[in-house]
């Protein structure tokens, strides 16, 4: 589908990971089209999978979640179901906001979001560690955001 797309595709994508709220029609006057056809570009960019959804980003700090940490986890076995049993877990756990399978000497890294630093500590010794198949977990404590992009460098 890369290949496929235009600049006014590319267009699209660059203003809707900016504001996914805007209206078509002024997504349209932004890209240089009128919003009939803007609005079937939209579609047809969510249909081919390259729009997985909108939603609004939440500031952490301001709903009382004062702590962003890593966790990063890594297996005794990397079997593929001890992978998708480890991966289902993780779909159950409301404070990791975000969990990638990454290469090197850990297997997943976690995005956590908790209220406190007890209520981390709480799913690290509580939960976390005791799922099984855990060899090891180091946690890493954010200091600030220093960039908060958008996911995907769009280059035309």
């Amino acid at each position: 589908m890369k290949a496929l797309l235009d600049e006014i595709d590319w267009n699209i994508l660059a203003e809707l990971q900016a504001d996914g709220r805007m209206t078509n029609v002024e997504l349209s006057r932004r890209v240089g089209i009128s919003a009939p056809p803007c609005l079937r570009r939209v579609r047809a960019l969510e249909e081919a999978g390259l729009i997985r959804g909108y939603r609004a980003l939440l500031e952490e700090k301001a709903l009382d979640y004062d702590v962003v940490a890593f966790a990063m986890v890594g297996l005794v076995n990397q079997s593929e179901a001890d992978l998708v049993a480890f991966e289902a877990k993780v779909a159950g756990w409301q404070m990791v906001r975000e969990c990638y399978a990454i290469s090197g000497d850990m297997d997943f890294i976690l995005k956590c979001t908790a209220q406190d630093f007890s209520s981390f500590q709480e799913f690290i010794i509580e939960e976390l560690t005791k799922t099984d198949n855990i060899a090891s977990v180091r946690t890493a404590l954010t200091l600030r955001r220093v960039k908060d992009a958008g996911i995907a460098p769009l280059k035309s």
